[in-house]
């Protein structure tokens, strides 16, 4: 269903795929927008090891895209080192596959929206956290991306460096 790299050598184990995702801070979320063209945005994320969870306003480009066609992809680059010299860069990135949907159970919701705040303020007190989500509840929604399938991919001198460590 999904297409095999074409470039074997540098694929990422999928345990290294995953170590991106969950230190990753941000990502672009792609869409099938309006009128047929893509719809591609940069957003925060939180990976628990099996899904992706966004917040979101509740309305919008983003929503109305899902609503219409539930299939999504995810790209987060955790390495994009700029060689001059080389006319190239060092880079790592992982893409995400799936379907993603809107949570309207609170429980699910509340789980999701905790993993984020947990996230990006993990110094904050707990009791804090709640207090910014219950002041902000009723604006926002969260979104739920469940993988179907997670490729990862470095640069080839990377793979390069790697493979002479090895030796």
């Amino acid at each position: 269903m999904f297409r095999e790299m074409r470039r074997k050598k540098q694929l990422l184990s999928q345990e290294e795929s995953a170590g991106i995702l969950s230190m990753g801070t941000s990502g672009v979320l792609a869409l099938a927008g309006d009128d047929g063209y893509p719809y591609a945005v940069p957003i925060s994320y939180v990976y628990d090891g099996e899904k992706l969870y966004f917040h979101s306003a509740k309305s919008g480009h983003k929503l109305d895209a899902i609503e219409r066609n539930p299939k999504a992809s995810f790209c987060v680059i955790k390495k994009d080192q700029i060689v001059p010299e080389e006319y190239t860069t060092y880079f790592k990135s992982v893409i995400v596959f799936g379907m993603i949907r809107v949570l309207e159970d609170e429980k699910e919701k509340r789980d999701a929206i905790e993993k984020l705040a947990l996230k990006y303020a993990p110094y904050d007190s707990e009791e804090n956290r709640k207090k910014a989500i219950d002041n902000e509840w009723d604006r926002f929604c969260i979104l739920e991306m469940r993988p179907e399938h997670i490729c990862g991919k470095e640069a080839i001198e990377l793979t390069r460096q790697r493979n002479k460590t090895k030796i």
